[in-house]
């Protein structure tokens, strides 16, 4: 196939409706709006969820449950395999991480990961380190660090 020879399937690309354009398209004059009321007017219309001043749905329900959303630990997460960029024996903490440009921000902490392989010896300090990362960074002969 060459570059010349693509063309879009039929009936993949439609035209834009055109609406309030006279006669024969369907949609002149109101512009399939209907007649006056709020949702014919320029920004008209109501929010999700409105059902016409009837107490909505969502406040209707009772709200049960505890929610911990907005204390969550939330971590900078970095993978295994991801730490091969450093030389050998290196002390790897999170201020050399955000140099290296591995994380933004440190949010809640350093939660280093267990995916994929790793073939330098490091000295890792974190927050937090999954099983599996513990492990491979330990079975090579580097070291891991709770801060």
């Amino acid at each position: 196939m060459k570059l010349n020879e693509l063309y879009t399937p039929i009936g993949s690309v439609k035209e834009k409706k055109r609406v309030g354009r006279g006669q024969g398209s369907g949609t002149g004059k109101t512009s399939g709006k209907g007649e006056k009321g709020q949702n014919a007017r320029s920004g008209g219309g109501v929010r999700p969820g409105f059902e016409g001043g009837q107490l909505p749905l969502f406040r209707r329900l009772s709200k049960r449950g505890f929610n911990n959303y907005n204390f969550r630990t939330v971590y900078s997460t970095v993978n295994v395999e991801d730490l091969n960029r450093f030389e050998d024996g290196t002390l790897v903490d999170v201020k050399l991480l955000k140099e290296v440009g591995l994380i933004k921000k440190e949010l809640d902490g350093v939660k280093v990961l267990g995916n994929g392989e790793l073939t330098k010896k490091l000295t890792v300090r974190a927050t937090s380190f999954s099983k599996t990362a513990k492990e491979k960074i330990e079975n090579i002969g580097g070291k891991t660090e709770v801060i």
